[in-house]
Parts: structure tokens; sequence; C-alpha cells
């Protein structure tokens, strides 16, 4: 019971030092706005409507964290640097998966009420927390990033500068799970044994475009992976904070190594003549 007590103490102080540092930080001007927050835990649940004021550049997590001081000390909320770097406060605001920290009050029609909503495509915990963790079982079935032998006799490697230029964009990823949330096969299936998800293909195509990295991901891509269930809406590229471009850049390019390793003719035709068997633990050559 006390440490019950002493939890949500701790809930309602944070609030109340996050609501502070708005006073401080926002405009003079203020006026009234509507938020209708999802309150409950498990599979129960319903929308709440609340009113606090709001002033010139408030973001959302903002009201939130005002709504939390003001009337609902037990609303649960997960956040933690507010400069959309953590990946923490992800929602869905209006509909849209969205960091609340980097959504801006200017941005919506306050003359309605503003709708904040947990992920749907994950278990709810309670209120806007939601359970992520299947993303982290999923990235463990991974094969982890394996160097081939170094170059030169001080231990380091040579690769092109584009080599390296062509993975860095997926390593700006938060791990927000915003394009998990959307995509449909996660949000309306639950298929998240079976099928890794857009942010776990960018971490896939991060390991099989590294210039250093040795290991043939294709066919666990094509079987446990389940990237054949990805249809390339590309819906998970629209909602990138990072502007990663997931489908073009990531998913599109590991379904054409797939293609190259599994269902070619002519490739398999060519691994034959040269003795290889089309489950080499080593990478074939690479598509550019």
């Amino acid at each position: 019971m006390a440490a019950t007590q002493t939890f949500a103490r701790n809930i309602v102080e944070s609030g109340q030092r996050a609501a502070e540092r708005t006073d401080t930080s926002a405009g003079d001007r203020t006026r009234s706005a509507r938020f209708r927050v999802w309150r409950g835990a498990g599979t129960s649940g319903h929308l709440q409507d609340y009113s606090t004021s709001v002033s010139e550049g408030m973001v959302v997590l903002d009201a939130i964290h005002q709504i939390q001081s003001e009337s609902a000390s037990d609303l649960a909320v997960r956040w933690n640097c507010k400069a959309g770097k953590c990946g923490s406060c992800s929602a869905e605001i209006n509909g849209m998966p969205r960091l609340m920290c980097m959504t801006r009050l200017s941005e919506l029609d306050l003359s309605e009420p503003v709708t904040v909503e947990p992920m749907r495509a994950f278990p709810l915990v309670r209120d806007l927390v939601t359970d992520v963790s299947s993303n982290f079982r999923a990235k463990k079935r991974i094969r982890k990033f394996t160097p081939r032998p170094p170059d030169a006799p001080d231990g380091t490697w040579r690769f092109a500068q584009s080599d390296a230029d062509r993975v860095q964009e997926f390593r700006k990823c938060i791990e927000c799970f915003l394009c998990q949330d959307v995509c449909h096969v996660l949000r309306d299936h639950q298929l998240h044994e079976q099928f890794v998800g857009p942010r776990l293909l960018v971490h896939a195509a991060q390991l099989e475009m590294h210039p250093l990295d040795i290991l043939d991901r294709t066919s666990e891509l094509k079987e446990s992976h389940g990237i054949g269930y990805c249809n390339i809406t590309k819906c998970c590229t629209k909602v990138c904070p990072e502007n990663i471009t997931i489908t073009d850049n990531a998913i599109i390019p590991l379904k054409e190594r797939v293609v190259d390793q599994h269902y070619d003719p002519l490739g398999k035709l060519v691994r034959l003549i040269r003795g290889k068997k089309s489950g080499a633990t080593h990478k074939p050559e690479a598509r550019l």
C-alpha cells in the first residue's frame, strides 16, 4: 500500500514539475482547450474529457502534464527527454501516430477536442502507456553484427565512404515504434511473433547493408522475420519523426535480396554452377 502511494505521489510531483516548466517557457496569451484522453487498463477503458488552459509554444505533452497536475493525478503517460529523441511519448493524436512532445498545439484545431490515445498496435498497460516489449523480443531474433576479419595488420578496415553513408540513415531511429503502430500487419492482425515490423526491418537493413558485415540474413527475413507480410504501403515512412525513408531505402532492398536469393531461377542456376548453396552463411554478391 505504501509503495502504491509513493508511486502515485511521484507521478503527481513529476507532472507538477513539468507543468511548472511549461509555465515558464510558454507565451503569455492563454486560451482554454479540451482534450479527450484515453483512460483505462488492460482490455477496457474509455475516453475522458478534460479542459485546461494552453498558450503559445505548448505541445501536446505539455497539456497532458497540466491535466495530470490539475485534474488527473493518476493519469499514466510515458515520457523522458521532451526533445523528440528518446521515442518514449508515442501516442495517437487525433487518430495519427505521433510524438506528443513534437506535436505543437498550434498545428491542431483547438475548436474541437484533441483526442489522445495509446498506440493501438500494442497491449495496453494503463491510460497512455502500452507494452512494447514484443519489439525487443523480435530484435533478439535478428543475428548480430558480424564483421569480416580486419583488412590491415593494425586491426582496421577499409571501405568506401559511400558504403558507410548508405546505412547512416538507419542509425537515426529513436525506437518510438510509431512505424510499428501504423503497420496494418501488427495493428489490425496482431502478428507480432510472425512479423518483426518496419522498425526491425530497418535494423536488419542496417546490418545487411553494412560494408563490414558478412552474414546473410535473407533466409531469416523470408521465414522467421516475415518480410513477405509487408505490402509496401509506405505508412511507416509517413509517420517516422526522423524522416527515415523506411520503405524505399530499407524494406524494398531487403525484399529484392530475398527474391534474388530464393526465387530467381537464373540466380539459382548460377549458384549451382558455382557450387554454392542458396542457404550460404555468408552474403551473396551485394545488390546495389
